[in-house]
This record gives structure tokens, sequence and C-alpha cells, in this order.
């Protein structure tokens, strides 16, 4: 059940402002701005789109096996790593680079004003699918531009079929380039903003990309997720939350759900299905790794949700 799960590992600092940005910044003075905010809460966590997805997958039972880069600092996340028992073996330590990190400052009204390093990640085309073995999927996640271009053309080369899901890097590619990520994918996940960019910027439609993978999966946050499969189209429903903490990190939860679905043989209905449950546990708590469901408790979410049973 082994998964290679292509992207960053990454640290989260998040700060909150108490109070409102637009109360301190001027806007006939944008040419000059030079603020400061006070956050009296601040909060570090473990992140990154392969963290993420390695952790959820770790959850329902998968052998996760994240692959990126990481800097000198990446000691408390590896120990965390090795602690819930997903293998570091193709994580690649870069000398005298940060980890991957975002600071996120947000306010009152929601919202945020993000700095990303990327630090190590500019390396990890380093790292390489064919030195991988016993992997029956992968996942081409956000990562360097570099390293996305060369494990989309390495996976089917390699004979193992996997996802495109390019996130945030999505503006870092033309349309041949997106082209190219869609000839090569044997699926193709993103969310409704992201699917409109990859739509305009290679010049296909939704029947086209569909058209051209297995299945084309578009995530619409609270309002569920859409399946194109086969020429069909299904609107999966989604999983009820008992409430909204945190969004960060659903995503990869869904994904994580998804691969565990086809891992597992299932239909990918029920795959997507799996995917909305994960989401909808993450969103009820805080940072994308503070959720610690047991299997039973996936499956019972799932059965109470869709009808049915799904044993993870």
């Amino acid at each position: 059940m082994s998964a290679l799960i292509c992207g960053s590992l990454a640290y989260d600092t998040i700060m909150v402002f108490p109070e409102k940005f637009r109360d301190h910044i001027l806007p006939e003075q944008m040419h000059i701005l030079n603020v400061s905010f006070l956050v009296p809460q601040l909060r570090r966590e473990f992140g990154g789109v392969a963290g993420n997805i390695a952790y959820n997958l770790k959850l329902l039972g998968g052998k996760p096996y994240p692959m990126g880069t990481v800097g000198d600092d990446f000691g408390p996340y590896m120990g965390r790593l090795d602690k819930l028992g997903i293998s570091t073996r193709y994580i690649r330590h870069m000398e005298g680079e940060f980890t991957p990190q975002a600071f996120i400052t947000t306010d009152l009204e929601d919202n945020q004003i993000t700095a990303f390093h990327p630090g190590a990640m500019a390396h990890s085309h380093l790292n390489k699918v064919a030195d991988s073995d016993g992997i029956r999927i992968g996942i081409v996640g956000p990562d360097s531009k570099q390293a996305m271009l060369q494990h989309s053309r390495d996976f089917p080369a390699a004979g193992i079929p996997h996802i495109f899901d390019p996130g945030q890097a999505m503006p870092q590619f033309n349309g041949v380039e997106l082209r190219e990520f869609v000839a090569n994918a044997d699926w193709i996940i993103t969310n409704d903003y992201e699917f409109k960019l990859l739509s305009n910027r290679t010049g296909l439609s939704e029947s086209e990309i569909a058209g051209q993978v297995k299945a084309l999966v578009v995530t619409r946050g609270g309002e569920g997720s859409v399946l194109h499969e086969g020429g069909n189209t299904l609107v999966i429903e989604p999983a009820p939350a008992s409430e909204i903490k945190d969004p960060t990190g659903c995503g990869d939860a869904y994904r994580a759900g998804f691969i565990h679905g086809i891992l597992e043989g299932k239909d990918l209905a029920t795959a997507c299905r799996l995917g909305s449950v994960m989401g909808a546990i993450k969103i009820e708590h805080l940072a994308p790794q503070h959720h610690e469901p047991t299997k039973d408790e996936i499956a019972e979410r799932f059965q109470a949700a869709y009808g049915y049973r799904f044993d993870a």
C-alpha cells in the first residue's frame, strides 16, 4: 500500500494580529509602505504538502513515503516523522539551507499576509522517482518548478501511475508545461480556482482535460467535489463537520483519502468520499496535523456521511 508523495515538507509559523490590517494601511501611502504588526499569538506547526498528505495517509493505515528536500533545522520534524512511523528514506538533507517555511499573519477579518521561504526546496530536483522501489502510486504536489516537471516525466517512465496536484505552484507554469503535466498524469486533483487557471492557461476545456486522464477531481470546499470519470460527472456531497476551526491542510487530507481509496481498490466515487471525510475531520482541528482519529472512527464517520461502510 505504498505511495510516493513528492512535494514540500515545511514549517508554518502562524501569527494572529488581533486587529484589522486595513486600519493600519493607508491606501494613499502604499508607495512608501512601512508597517509593523504586534502579534501576541504565535505558533509553529509542521506542514508542507508532502508532510500533510503523509500524515493523513498514515492515519488511514497506508504506507506513505514523502519525497522532498529539507534544511539544517529539520531535526524536530524528522523526530516527529520517526515517532509516527513515517519513512524518511526519500527525504534529502541540504546542508547550509533552511527547511521551507511559511510565515503567515492573519487579522480579525481572516485576511492573510504570507511570506514563503523555499530554502532547501530549490534543490528538490535532486530527488529521483527512479531511486524508489515498491511504490504503487505517486503524486506530484507543489514543489520547485524543476522538480515537478521532472517527477511528472519520471513517474510514467517508471511505470508508476500518479496524480497531478499543482496547488499553489500552478502560477509557475505556462500553458505548454501544464499540457505536459496533463498528458503525463493518470489522475488530476485541483480546487475550483486552480482548475479555472489550468483551463485558461492550457486552452483546454473541462471535458478535454478529463478525457486525457482516468479521472479529474475538482474540489469546492464546503460544497463538496466533482468527479469527472469516463465521460460522466458525479457531484460528491461534502462530509459534515461538527465545527470549522481551520481549513489549512484540508486539501491535503482529501488527497490522502483519495490515494488510500485507490490503493484499497475502491471505486473513485468512494475514494473521493473518503477524501471528504478526511477533510471534514481535519477542519475540526487547528493546523494541518493535529487531528488523530482512529481507523474505526474514520470508518464510522464515512458510514454516517454516505450510508455505507468503508473499512479504512
